[in-house]
């Protein structure tokens, strides 16, 4: 189905009359939900800012690819009664950018909290073409913390009372993620040099490779919008057999076909290569569970590579 973009402008407008009669005393209406974020990894940064002082809320939820997500008019309509959007940037919400825009242009402050490091010419974002970066920031910890600057500048705007304490628990998220980090590069040691090569579905850990040290090798570039040809799974049955791979990795939000054409593909060559569980690359997993948080999702992913490669 195609994208209808004017569709979902004249859907924003009615929404922004019901919006504001809902504001009027003696009409009713569900509750104005403060900060909207498109995806859980940005909803996870936004309250390590703000904790428990402003509503948080993420329109994507477990297991959803934000490559390909498409808004819903649930989503219109939450982003139309939000007081402060943020996105993640840098293409990773591909057919939500127009609405997005749509939404700044009439004055809803909405910000890419990858915005800084994008125009600053951040020699640390992993550049796939010229003027192209790859999206997934978050699994370089310490780099995606520097997006708390956006979050705190744009927080203590909107409310300016609790500036300071927004302050302290940016200062407070910013640890944790070093600890993170720090046990991230403790257990990656762990794998033999020779096994550290991950291979999953896309191209969703080059941040993750460069943070690590773990080589990297994907079916999938950074996007998911691009099909994988036979051309690509035969490239990487060569490399996993001559290699000696052991173990390759799906994704929670990537349909699994491809790697499993890839276990397929090495068994025909006489070569054993296992799945060695599933990672979180582009959604948080479950609420409720390990993976249901940020530094909960990291952990998983670092636990489950090195378990299965050392």
């Amino acid at each position: 189905m195609r994208y209808d973009v004017q569709s979902f402008i004249r859907c924003f407008a009615c929404l922004v009359a019901a919006t504001v009669l809902t504001q009027v005393p003696g009409c009713s209406g569900a509750p104005r939900e403060t900060v909207v974020c498109t995806t859980g990894m940005v909803a996870e940064l936004v309250r390590g800012v703000a904790r428990d002082r402003l509503q948080v809320v993420s329109l994507m939820g477990s297991g959803v690819d934000p490559h390909l997500y498409k808004p819903s008019p649930t989503d219109v309509s939450r982003l139309a009664k939000a007081d402060v959007i943020f996105f993640s940037g840098l293409h990773l919400e591909g057919k939500m950018v127009e609405l997005l825009d749509g939404m700044a242009q009439r004055g809803k402050p909405t910000r890419a909290v990858t915005e800084k490091l994008e125009h600053s010419n951040d020699r640390r974002l992993l550049e796939v073409e010229q003027g192209i970066y790859d999206p997934h920031v978050w699994f370089d910890v310490e780099l995606w913390g520097e997006c708390t600057e956006v979050v705190l500048e744009v927080l203590a705007d909107f409310a300016p009372e609790h500036r300071d304490e927004f302050a302290a628990n940016a200062k407070h998220f910013l640890t944790e993620l070093a600890e993170l980090a720090e046990y991230g590069r403790t257990e990656c040691e762990k794998i033999p040099q020779e096994r550290r090569v991950l291979v999953t579905a896309h191209d969703a850990f080059q941040y993750f490779s460069r943070a690590f040290g773990i080589e990297v090798r994907a079916i999938q570039g950074i996007s998911t919008e691009n099909e994988a040809g036979v051309r690509k799974i035969n490239e990487l049955v060569e490399f996993i057999t001559t290699r000696g791979v052991k173990a390759v990795f799906v994704e929670s939000s990537v349909s699994d076909d491809n790697i499993r054409s890839l276990v397929e593909g090495c068994a025909s060559r006489g070569h054993e290569v296992r799945i060695g569980g599933e990672l979180h690359s582009d959604a948080l997993g479950p609420e409720g569970t390990q993976a249901g948080t940020f530094t909960g999702m990291v952990r998983h992913n670092i636990d489950t590579i090195v378990s299965a490669l050392k």
